[in-house]
């Protein structure tokens, strides 16, 4: 990508982050800056290797942006793909059948459309990065406002890392498996971890060749597994409870779907703002759609089918007993020593999905504050593997329970931060209906973006109603046990965050004025 590594912003500019280095007075004796003046060397020579990227959160301009190919449109639906096509949501296609109790043709259902629903909204959320030519984050600053958009940024950085902690177990317990136990997990999430610095820390053209390709070993030993499982797949199995509670249970596994898919609202524009100003925003929204619904859909498929063989196969329930991991490399059991092979194919997959997460995380800190912008982007990449990495081996013997409570309580925030962005563009700066518009040049302009009390307030209004409406294993809110009980939380925080932002936001602008 040609303007990958075009000169950033900010390194000219006041607070920028090589002037960042150097923060000590002129006095200072010279036994003080000699460290800094190495940092400060060390810092360029890092960002003048080729392939680096050295923006990080300032605006993508016009004249900086790729001169777009038929390779590159399509490498939109690739990314999403390769990113997707991982087993880390093939864990929590396990829960339709073996935690909500649900047969085969119900857990697809659910989870194909949940799916569906929640990749419509990270799909809208891509278009836009060529729009705008900002990251995700900054993006929000418009619809948000500056100050709160730091609050989602925050979430963000959370669900990034919690997604790549997951990522990182299960590529570790895949590992151990198949190595029949030998190396042992910590071992194998060190080894996920290090690829990942590598690709995250070089930044935008490196994630990109890497994501356009890697999808396929995937795909190859994916449908080895289907080939190799499938026939202990029970896809009879019905689901059971009584109508009440097989709604309750439907809905709550068909919310949990749409989670794991809108989680990537919060990064979706990151990965798109080099495109062009002028890049069709159809192109980008049907393209993402395309990668994110297959991607999804086949892992969800094989992942319930795993699961409805667990009651069946008393080998596939041992292998569950051990971990989600041993489970998946068990589906390769009857290929022997090609299926140990192509168990750590698909353990190193996972790091697909973690590039682009960290990624974003990393940008997301910049966002933070003015002190976390000076701090270069590859800094913060390589910290965020550090804590990842500290995360994954600390809980690495509990993973069932972190994605039980962690998937579907850090999805809610996504959905009402969606929401405000649709509602804000369409009612309030669609310049058709003779709203001002966007003035992207001014995305760090205090003075120009919303202060954000609406957007702030209906976002906190959201989350009241998804602690009414939320079904944990640790808290079970009161709208909750009416319905079933079931999750509900993303339903009625979505419907708290909608009726209230619109008459917010309308006397937001009558006496605020922006």
């Amino acid at each position: 990508m040609a303007s990958d590594t075009a000169p950033d912003v900010e390194k000219s500019a006041p607070g920028a982050t090589t002037a960042s280095l150097s923060d000590t007075p002129e006095a200072a004796p010279t036994s003080e800056k000699a460290p800094l003046s190495r940092l400060r060397a060390l810092d360029t020579r890092i960002k003048s290797l080729s392939g680096f990227e050295a923006r990080g959160i300032t605006r993508v301009p016009p004249e900086e942006r790729i001169k777009v190919t038929s390779w590159d449109i399509v490498s939109i639906a690739l990314l999403w793909f390769s990113a997707n096509v991982s087993v880390n949501t093939l864990a929590v296609s396990l829960f339709g059948p073996l935690l909500f109790g649900l047969g085969y043709l119900d857990s697809a259902m659910c989870a194909f459309f949940g799916v569906g629903l929640g990749c419509l909204t990270t799909a809208y959320m891509a278009t836009w990065g060529p729009r705008s030519g900002c990251r995700t984050m900054v993006v929000l600053r418009y619809f948000m406002g500056y100050w709160p958009a730091k609050l989602t940024a925050l979430l963000n950085i959370i669900l990034m890392i919690g997604y790549c902690t997951i990522n990182a177990i299960i590529a570790g317990q895949m590992l151990s498996a198949v190595n029949g136990g030998s190396m042992t997990i910590a071992v194998g999430i060190v080894v996920v971890q290090i690829v990942c610095f590598i690709v995250t820390v070089f930044g935008m053209k490196l994630f990109q060749i890497y994501e356009r390709f890697a999808w396929i070993p995937q795909i190859l030993v994916l449908f080895v597994l289907i080939g190799s499982a499938a026939p202990y797949f029970d896809t009879s199995a019905q689901s059971v409870g009584d109508s009440a509670i097989l709604a309750a249970n439907r809905l709550s596994y068909f919310s949990l779907c749409l989670s794991v898919s809108v989680s990537w609202g919060g990064a979706a524009a990151d990965f798109f703002c080099y495109y062009p100003e002028n890049t069709p925003r159809w192109k980008v929204f049907v393209l993402s759609l395309t990668g994110l619904v297959c991607a999804f859909s086949l892992v969800f498929m094989i992942g319930i089918g795993l699961a409805t063989g667990v009651a069946t196969n008393p080998t596939w329930e041992a292998a569950y007993a051990l971990s989600t991991g041993a489970l998946i490399v068990e589906g390769y059991a009857p290929l022997r020593g090609f299926g140990g092979f192509c168990g750590a194919i698909v353990a190193l997959g996972l790091i697909s999905n973690s590039i682009p997460s960290i990624y974003s995380a990393s940008l997301g800190c910049q966002v933070l504050g003015r002190h976390g912008k000076k701090v270069p982007r590859y800094v913060w990449a390589t910290a965020l593997i550090i804590l990842q990495l500290v995360l994954a081996l600390a809980g690495r013997e509990h993973l069932m329970a972190i994605i039980s409570n962690f998937v579907a309580l850090m999805g809610y925030w996504t959905q009402f931060m969606v929401y405000i962005v649709i509602m804000e563009h369409a009612l309030f700066r669609r310049v058709g209906a003779g709203g001002p518009g966007f003035d992207w040049t001014k995305w760090q302009d205090k003075q120009y973006l919303p202060i954000g009390y609406a957007a702030l307030a209906s976002f906190l209004l959201g989350w009241v109603g998804a602690i009414l409406g939320m079904y944990q294993v640790w808290y079970t809110g009161p709208l909750a046990v009416l319905a079933g009980p079931a999750d509900i939380g993303t339903w009625v925080g979505t419907g708290f965050t909608m009726v209230s932002f619109v008459p917010l936001r309308w006397l937001e602008l009558k006496f605020v004025g922006r």
